[in-house]
């Protein structure tokens, strides 16, 4: 126990919890609240049930990537085969049934095992032969891409109607892709805040150094934190083949920014240690509406990148500030 308490973490905030999360997502809420004042005023379109029932969709797609890193940058990782994962579980997902709903469901399946599989190489490849993350998950990105020309040729697709009705369809009157996206982000803040093993995950991403002294299975978790991220992506990406309905082979490459930047503007520390999907999740909201007033106002959709790595760039200078030390200097 004393090897825990007199270990440095990689992040400072890791032991007070309580304040970081209400940090978090009150800036994410309040991000959100001012952004929807300003759609209203100078967009009102932006915020029409017609423009918002068809984004949410892809809101719930980035929030399912987003959860998907989040494990990720906890180990003090990031993963870059993202837009591979998510491509390849696309082509997968619509090549091999080939309109034929009866074996959609052996697509599926051989989707996950792909995604796992990357999953258990990169983290072989990052905690067993300490590769540098950045440059393993490249490596096995190049791999994804490969599989992904090797299986569609670059040539899209028409998904099955079962894989349509279930991604794309609404229940309720929300899409589909709201429920699956809420149901992950239940899933991980269950697994994360209410169990030992992710009590356990969040101190070993806070301090390596600390889990090993106290015994725990610090390159076992750092290796599932890759497998874990992959089911997130694999499930995304058959999400976007049943929304889109004829998605291309290459639907991953807009998502690896915006899973970062909602890691980061949920209050996640790039150094790892504590994680919160929750605001994760309501900064994937809070993206995609930008994204939505930035194109009512006219910016082009080119400056779409620009505009993620403008919010990414505040996510980081927000929670890089030490507001305890602030407000002492002021009181």
């Amino acid at each position: 126990m004393s090897a825990i308490s007199t270990t440095p973490t990689r992040s400072s905030n890791y032991g007070a919890g309580q304040f970081q999360l209400a940090r978090s997502f009150v800036t994410v809420v309040l991000s959100i609240a001012l952004l929807l004042i300003a759609s209203l005023i100078f967009a009102p379109s932006s915020v029409s049930w017609g423009a918002l029932s068809g984004s949410l969709p892809f809101a719930a797609i980035i929030a399912i990537v987003g959860l998907g890193q989040l494990l990720v940058v906890q180990q003090g990782g990031f993963d870059l085969s993202l837009p591979g994962a998510v491509s390849l579980a696309v082509v997968v997902s619509t090549h091999f049934p080939n309109q034929n709903d009866a074996v959609l469901y052996q697509a599926v399946l051989l989707a996950l095992a792909f995604n796992l599989s990357i999953g258990v190489l990169n983290g072989i490849l990052i905690s067993v032969f300490r590769m540098n993350a950045i440059i393993a998950t490249i490596g096995t990105n190049a791999l994804l891409y490969a599989a992904v020309f090797a299986m569609s040729g670059g040539v899209p697709s028409v998904t099955t109607d079962l894989l349509a009705t279930i991604a794309g369809g609404e229940t309720f009157g929300l899409p589909n892709a709201i429920y699956f996206a809420l149901g992950a982000t239940a899933l991980v803040s269950f697994m994360l805040k209410k169990t030992v093993g992710g009590r356990r995950f969040e101190a070993i991403g806070a301090s390596p150094a600390a889990g090993e002294a106290a015994g725990l299975r610090v390159r076992s978790h750092q290796m599932m934190a890759y497998v874990y991220a992959q089911l997130f992506y694999c499930l995304a990406g058959i999400l976007i083949a049943g929304i889109t309905r004829e998605p291309t082979a290459f639907q991953g490459d807009s998502l690896l920014l915006p899973s970062v930047a909602v890691v980061v503007l949920g209050g996640t520390s790039l150094l790892g240690g504590r994680g919160f999907p929750i605001s994760t999740v309501l900064a994937a909201l809070f993206l995609n509406q930008l994204s939505q007033f930035a194109l009512s106002v006219g910016v082009p959709y080119s400056a779409q990148t620009i505009i993620q790595a403008l919010a990414l760039g505040f996510g980081i200078a927000v929670y890089s500030l030490n507001w305890s030390r602030n407000v002492k200097k002021t009181t």
